[in-house]
């Protein structure tokens, strides 16, 4: 195998470089949630005073920690997958199912990012607001929205590269293992 059919493509390097920066914001943003939890329980359980408040700044916080691990994840193979139909039908058939659900995501995605902004540009009309301490929802949202998006960059730059990728025995984005 030559060189060039090995690699996956300067898009899918360069959403890795982007996916990259996400998880790193994601990683930052789980560091503070581990902090942030050890506090509280010091708090509650130790000087016996409970930080009010902190419940929603956790949910919050937890939500940007997902948000940037969304399309890190699904590059790197850590979602659950289970490869039913490439143990018996090989190639032959994972080039199709392959390009078929990576449609299908995007077109999900879309629809949830549409939901996610539709719902954010309501905000606190519709009283999309933390419980204790009233913090807006709305930019929650439109991170989320822009997690979920770079997920469906993901995908379509995978989607690119499979079709690219089409007629040879391996597609640059199947994780071994």
């Amino acid at each position: 195998m030559s060189q060039s059919e090995q690699t996956p493509g300067r898009a899918l390097t360069l959403v890795d470089r982007a996916v990259g920066w996400l998880a790193r914001v994601g990683s930052v943003t789980m560091v503070a949630l581990v902090v942030l939890t050890g506090t509280g329980v010091f708090f509650r359980y130790i000087v016996n005073d409970p930080i009010n408040g902190l419940g929603d700044i956790l949910s919050l916080t937890l939500s940007v920690t997902v948000a940037c691990s969304l399309a890190y994840g699904g590059r790197v193979g850590a979602h659950v997958a289970v490869n039913v139909l490439g143990m018996v039908g090989g190639r032959k058939v994972t080039r199709w199912t392959d390009a078929l659900v990576r449609l299908l995501g995007i077109f999900i995605i879309c629809m949830a990012v549409y939901a996610l902004i539709r719902n954010g540009l309501c905000g606190i009309l519709c009283g999309y607001l933390t419980s204790s301490l009233a913090i807006p929802h709305e930019p929650f949202y439109y991170f989320l929205a822009f997690g979920l998006s770079a997920y469906g960059v993901v995908l379509l730059a995978e989607l690119i590269a499979g079709l690219r990728h089409f007629s040879r025995d391996v597609d640059p984005s199947e994780k071994s293992g």
